[in-house]
């Protein structure tokens, strides 16, 4: 009615009258005074009884209703606390590494430390790796199961040999199958490592951002492809180290403070194996002042008495030249 009216008074043709609010010299017949009579309402004052108010609805108390306390309450964070504390766990240093385990169920902890269990893990190997990697205990029962099949079937891992390799490389238990486990390993029988069993720590890393990063910088530093690949196949673990960390350095080392050709880390790739500092530079250093040049095996995977020991024998003894057959059997260098 409100949006009707305005447009039934701009469209009457007394419009103007009406809207100058009914002066009396504007309607002359309505300047006298009437008596208009009501008889309901002219002959007495009307008293307005206010109606009772309607009472509110009755609102019930929150209180008094009892919600299934949130996955997280405090509760359960004590339960999830005195249960990995009950297996020897130290609940606040794994949510500093593995936030999650926060919002993880108790429940589904106890399922993945009774499927570790029932695989014939002790609570002293748990207390070992898990805090080592604690994702496993956030990771699904229907993700573990598959790990342990592909590891038996696919990796050859005999079942003697299942808890060791677990115990070695924990992270194992948190890698995909199908996007991690199945593709390094075919990289790895691709160039020729055919025993991976011997060498599942390798199953855990990236192809894309590990494994061929490595074999394109020894093709840089002036290797063949090849010659790389028959080093890695070689000595697999040589996957293992950084190039920034371990190959840079022992290289630089290698090439200009011993002065010796990159031909030696091709027949010997154990060579980054060994610490530069307390292996690589004392012996060498000892080599350098007696005049003794070892084939980098001697040099570095003897121990330290039988090194002194052939130090000595070649000090104390006529040397035959590198040419010698004699060279082999006393291996030293002139």
């Amino acid at each position: 009615m409100q949006d009707t009216l305005p447009f039934l008074f701009k469209n009457n043709p007394f419009y103007p009258f009406i809207s100058s609010h009914h002066k009396h010299h504007d309607f002359p017949s309505l300047s006298r005074p009437r008596n208009l009579h009501f008889p309901t309402f002219s002959s007495k004052t009307i008293t307005i009884t206010p109606l009772p108010p309607k009472p509110h609805p009755k609102i019930p108390e929150i209180s008094s209703i009892s919600p299934p306390p949130p996955p997280n309450s405090h509760s359960d964070f004590q339960e999830k606390m005195l249960y990995l504390d009950s297996i020897g766990l130290d609940f606040f240093s794994l949510i500093q590494h593995h936030p999650p385990i926060i919002i993880a169920s108790l429940n589904d902890l106890k399922s993945t430390v009774d499927f570790l269990a029932s695989m014939n893990f002790s609570t002293l190997e748990l207390r070992r790796f898990l805090p080592m990697c604690p994702e496993i205990l956030t990771a699904k029962l229907t993700s573990l199961l598959p790990i342990f099949t592909f590891l038996l079937r696919e990796a050859r891992v005999n079942c003697s040999d299942l808890k060791k390799v677990i115990n070695r490389r924990p992270r194992l238990l948190t890698c995909n199958v199908e996007t991690q486990l199945r593709p390094t390993l075919y990289f790895l029988q691709n160039i020729g490592i055919s025993e991976v069993k011997k060498h599942t720590s390798l199953l855990s890393c990236s192809v894309e951002k590990k494994l061929i990063p490595r074999i394109e910088y020894f093709q840089k530093i002036g290797f063949s492809y090849r010659e790389t690949v028959s080093m890695f196949r070689r000595f697999p673990q040589l996957f293992n180290y950084s190039v920034k960390e371990n190959y840079e350095p022992k290289l630089n080392y290698f090439v200009v403070k011993m002065g010796r050709d990159l031909r030696e880390i091709k027949e010997f790739p154990q060579y980054f194996s060994f610490s530069l500092e307390n292996r690589i530079k004392p012996r060498h250093q000892c080599c350098v002042e007696k005049g003794v040049c070892f084939p980098l095996p001697v040099l570095l995977k003897t121990t330290e008495v039988e090194f002194h020991d052939r130090l000595e024998v070649c000090c104390n003894s006529s040397l035959p030249f590198k040419g010698s057959p004699l060279w082999c059997t006393k291996n030293c260098d002139i």
